[in-house]
């Protein structure tokens, strides 16, 4: 049954699926179970593979099209970005893995050239399998990441600089010629090649891009034509066709239009991947495994935990804090898909034996399982390990601390944590009101933007215990959360709790049970940005939807804006708001607790939390929309009518005592009101009229100043 093709890659795809959902639910990445369906199907399993040919074709493709999608995300400016420790640590690990890996290999009883394609395996990282994983835990754009991938990306260019000089190696070795003859004639086929391509780039290829983007399905093909195309022409030209197809992507990486490229075609690599390692794990011959597995367990013990020491050595010196390099340092712990191809060529051009490339796949699947557990569970093992790791942390790790330098900040009105869009849209219009704000953040790139415009900002991670001890807590009014993580929001408020932070808190909520639970610990206000937003949203399309006839097309639009609670003109009627006269717009609509008031008197009076639907031109509304969000200064809140709240005392032996607010008549005798009570470790919240006060209460009173000024002079009560 299996004789024919595409009865075989039915069965392969079947089990690769089959595997792939029990390797998701073991957390494992897709490269150890498409090794696990070769192995299965191959001749030491089920025997489903014959057609070695046709998998092999699909597995050069596969490969051709990784090395174009790692030459289309090349990123330069990353490593820029990142500064020397990118480079730092990308080298020194390449060249401490690539000597002592060569060491091990010879002490191991290798030969020679099988020990330098060891060694060469053992100094790559997977980015696939890295990036997933960072993708997955959100930290993508943490200084830890951003590292890693800066690292990962001169790795990257290390293995092709590796794959051409496999290739140059081994056309010397078949050549007919000396080899000086065939360097030079490498040489000088390298130098037009990379001309050729140079030329394309700058003058051929945006203009074809451009004019082919209209239509993905089209753009998309063209990528894969170019890629394959350019993977034979380095074939022919005696490089291989990885390279040609690297060069193929670095060649549209500065088009504008990677991005769109890269997306089409990641499903593609990795279905195609899926049959080199299948491949691969078909041609392992299981006679010889078993006599790696001990050379097997020394190197993986030696990937896992020497790269990821060599690397929190480096990034130590160069003044970075012991967490942050340990988990750069565990990104390289495993060995990458290059290692694997490097070996294959290798064993293709007879470089190596086929026990060499059995004892890398072996370290290889090892590294990867184990490495995987490590990056998911990072924060745990930091906390387990963190006190041994003292010795790879100077005493002042000055790389973050000194971006850690807080301005002279006696009052911090908030600490900020999570300076993503919403985070920096809550910074934003906080400082519109004259707010003291400490911005915290664990992306470089949005530190380095606040900091740009001179506020200031502290790099943490707030699953970061250590954190905590930089903020200024003790100066802080609020701790304001917009990380949507629950968890990390729970470790928040419990490290806050434990400092005794006096302060107020504040969390953004993704869902009702979230902000229910938020509640409950005590938050004092819980932000709900989606709810909120789509709320709005929809009041102003239903306000359009009433008042805009379907049948007549003006040449207007609508706009509705929220009265905010410091607005200048809250608790003016529309007669005083020069809406018309400053803008043109009128004023439609005015939405208050869920109720619509249409076409509102000039007596009308508008509140804070107003909702005012206006209409006029696109330019006329957005003057309106400025006029209203204008804001009051500070001192305009500082006269008698200004609103507070306080706490005021009710005495011991005070003769209020026993008495109920409603025999008080507490409202009527002091014009303000009690919102909550304080009796010892007890807090009623919304207390009822029948509520009887008790000596020693502490009444938290809401009215304006005055009264509020007039009840303080005669306390306790």
């Amino acid at each position: 049954m299996f004789g024919d093709t595409f009865y075989e890659i039915a069965a392969i795809l079947g089990l690769a699926t089959v595997l792939g959902v029990m390797g998701q639910k073991l957390r494992q990445p897709l490269i150890i179970m498409f090794l696990a369906s070769g192995i299965l199907a191959g001749p030491a399993g089920l025997g489903i593979i014959q057609s070695y040919d046709q998998i092999d074709l699909l597995a050069k493709v596969g490969i051709a099209v990784l090395l174009f999608i790692v030459g289309l995300k090349l990123d330069l400016h990353l490593i820029r970005t990142t500064g020397p420790v990118a480079l730092a640590t990308g080298l020194g690990q390449i060249i401490f893995t690539s000597v002592v890996g060569f060491a091990l290999s010879l002490a191991l009883g290798i030969t020679p050239m099988n020990a330098a394609y060891v060694a060469v395996a053992l100094t790559f990282s997977s980015t696939i399998i890295i990036v997933k994983l960072l993708s997955d835990k959100n930290e993508i754009d943490s200084l830890h990441g951003q590292i890693a991938i800066g690292f990962l990306i001169v790795q990257d260019i290390a293995a092709i600089l590796a794959l051409v000089a496999l290739t140059t190696l081994g056309s010397q070795i078949e050549g007919q010629h000396s080899p000086a003859l065939d360097s030079i004639l490498i040489v000088v086929k390298g130098v037009g090649m990379l001309v050729g391509v140079a030329f394309l780039m700058r003058y051929v290829l945006p203009k074809i891009v451009a004019r082919l983007a209209h239509s993905q399905e089209i753009l998309a093909l063209f990528a894969i034509s170019w890629a394959v195309f350019l993977g034979a022409a380095g074939d022919y030209l005696g490089f291989s066709k990885e390279v040609g197809a690297f060069l193929a992507g670095v060649s549209l990486a500065n088009t504008g239009y990677r991005d769109r490229i890269s997306a089409r075609l990641t499903g593609l690599r990795d279905f195609l991947l899926l049959f080199f390692f299948i491949d691969l794990g078909a041609r392992l011959d299981w006679s010889t495994v078993s006599a790696q597995l001990g050379s097997a367990l020394v190197l993986s013990v030696f990937v896992l935990i020497g790269n990821p020491i060599i690397v929190m050595i480096i990034m130590g010196a160069m003044g970075y804090r012991r967490r942050t390099s340990f988990k750069a340092g565990l990104m390289v712990a495993q060995i990458s898909e290059f290692s694997l191809i490097v070996a294959a060529l290798g064993l293709t051009l007879g470089h190596i034996t086929p026990e060499t490339m059995g004892l890398i796949t072996l370290v290889g699947v090892a590294t990867i399982c184990i490495s995987t557990y490590m990056i998911l569970y990072s924060e745990p093992l930091y906390r387990f390990l963190s006190s041994w790791l003292t010795i790879f942390e100077r005493k002042q790790p000055y790389r973050e601390t000194e971006a850690n330098l807080l301005q002279d900040m006696p009052v911090v009105d908030v600490i900020l944590i999570g300076l993503g869009n919403y985070g920096s849209g809550l910074f934003n219009f906080l400082l519109t009101r004259n707010k003291t704000i400490l911005g915290v953040d664990f992306d470089p790139a949005a530190l380095d933007k606040w900091r740009s415009c001179g506020q200031s900002v502290l790099y943490g991670d707030i699953a970061d215990p250590e954190i905590y001890s930089q903020l200024p807590l003790n100066r802080a009014r609020w701790v304001v959360s917009t990380v949507r993580s629950e968890g990390l929001n729970r470790d928040l408020l419990e490290h806050l709790k434990r400092r005794a932070f006096k302060g107020k808190t504040a969390i953004a909520a993704t869902s009702e049970r979230e902000s229910q639970s938020y509640a409950k610990m005590g938050v004092h206000i819980v932000f709900r940005p989606f709810r909120d937003a789509a709320e709005q949203a929809a009041d102003s399309l239903t306000h359009a939807m009433d008042v805009l006839p379907e049948s007549i097309d003006w040449p207007i639009a609508f706009r509705q804006v929220r009265i905010k609670p410091d607005a200048v003109f809250a608790g003016q009627t529309i007669r005083t708001i020069p809406i018309r006269a400053a803008t043109g717009c009128s004023i439609l609509a005015i939405t208050r607790a869920g109720r619509v008031h249409h076409d509102p008197a000039p007596d009308f009076q508008v509140y804070p939390d107003d909702r005012l639907l206006l209409v006029g031109s696109p330019d006329d509304l957005r003057q309106a929309e400025e006029l209203l969000g204008q804001l009051q200064t500070s001192h305009d809140f500082d006269g008698d009518d200004a609103f507070t709240i306080d706490e005021i005392e009710v005495a011991e032996d005070s003769e209020n005592a026993g008495k109920t607010l409603a025999e008080l008549r507490f409202h009527q005798a002091y014009s303000a009101t009690v919102v909550g009570i304080r009796r010892g470790d007890k807090q009623i919240t919304a207390p009822n009229p029948q509520e009887k006060l008790m000596g020693g209460d502490l009444l938290v009173v809401m009215g304006a100043s005055k009264a509020i000024k007039a009840i303080r002079e005669q306390a306790p009560l």
